[in-house]
């Protein structure tokens, strides 16, 4: 399964920027951000959004994949994460309904 950092790493070079320049463009350390890309360190939203603007992508399947890396981070190690998970995902979708009503 690839990570969130691994699919910002490969946009990255196919953008044909260093990781040096990126990171002055999104105004981040570059230590910092290729430790994200290896996955040692969490992106933020904010940041994924300036990435996908940076390299001229849809931030939409980023932002999907930023937070399945955020639930998953939360539920891993939980004896009864799929289940909250399942609860969590039902109650989502009344509120999505209780809003477009």
């Amino acid at each position: 399964m690839s990570t969130l950092g691994l699919k910002l790493r490969e946009l990255r070079e196919q953008a044909g920027l260093s990781l040096r320049k990126t990171a002055m463009q999104v105004d981040i350390d570059v230590a910092i951000l290729s430790k994200m890309e290896r996955g040692e360190r969490k992106f933020s939203k904010e940041l994924v959004l300036k990435l996908a603007d940076l390299y001229h992508v849809n931030a939409d399947k980023l932002i999907i994949d930023f937070l399945s890396e955020k639930v998953l981070y939360e539920l891993e190690d939980e004896d009864f994460g799929l289940e909250a998970l399942k609860v969590a995902e039902k109650q989502l979708k009344y509120k999505k309904n209780l809003n477009n009503e």
